[in-house]
């Protein structure tokens, strides 16, 4: 069998095994290892920052309104410039910022979430976590960092829901898919047993009937999406969003 086919029966096996076991079997982020250096903070704040003087522009120049939908992550929702009007009616906000990863998510929160105070957020970031070093992270870790951010979400603001788009097994990391599947398999699982979260894979999509990449759906580096791909996101995204944002717009805040 191809590295290509994805294996189903593995991720299934996962699937089952988190959902039973994930409840405080990843430790506290200050239980593995503390916080980054304050040099390697200042260095990808430096990466950072152009974006979020945009974001500090454009918010100056139409000041969006709180209780929408929230795009935040990496750039694969960066580069989808075109979600606004995809998802239309909809409210959509994107402040998702290229090359984050789910640390950089906890450390810009009170920049990215919080002055926005989002109904809904839609969350894909962990893709560049997996990615990163000559060994990959444990998913686990990864994961504990995504569950960090929804709880404090859910402390700051209870009724907020999430949509987590499963991390992409994009043909530039065949040799990592393992490690995709266990930590989109964890948030699946978590998803699942946690009030106002949802799961969306958009794996299947971005596979041909032989389980093998589109390619077409690529740009030269095989991460990042042409346009064709973003019309198969909203395809499956835009539903779920459409039921999410109708139960929090008509559920009373408490």
């Amino acid at each position: 069998m191809t590295p290509f086919f994805a294996p189903a029966l593995r991720v299934r096996l996962w699937v089952g095994l988190v959902g039973a076991l994930w409840i405080g079997s990843v430790a506290p982020a200050a239980e593995r290892g503390g916080k980054p250096s304050t040099t390697e903070a200042a260095k990808r704040w430096e990466r950072f920052e152009p974006e979020f003087v945009a974001f500090a522009a454009a918010d100056r120049s139409v000041a969006p309104e709180k209780g929408k939908i929230l795009f935040v992550g990496s750039s694969i929702f960066r580069k989808w410039t075109t979600v606004a009007e995809q998802m239309a009616p909809l409210p959509v906000l994107n402040r998702a910022f290229g090359g984050s990863r789910t640390p950089d998510l906890l450390a810009r929160f009170e920049q990215v979430v919080t002055p926005y105070a989002p109904k809904v957020i839609v969350y894909y970031c962990g893709s560049n976590d997996l990615k990163a070093g000559d060994v990959v992270e444990d998913p686990a870790a990864i994961f504990g960092r995504f569950r960090e951010f929804s709880e404090r979400v859910r402390t700051g603001s209870p009724d907020t829901r999430i949509i987590f788009v499963s991390s992409t097994r994009s043909p530039d990391r065949v040799e990592r898919w393992e490690q995709v599947d266990h930590y989109n398999a964890l948030a699946r699982a978590y998803c699942a047993a946690t009030p106002l979260h949802t799961f969306v894979d958009v794996n299947p999509v971005l596979v041909d009937a032989d389980g093998r990449p589109r390619l077409d759906l690529y740009v030269e580096d095989k991460l990042h999406f042409q346009p064709p791909a973003y019309v198969e996101f909203t395809r499956i995204i835009k539903p779920v969003l459409e039921r999410v944002w109708a139960e929090a717009s008509a559920s009373p805040a408490r």
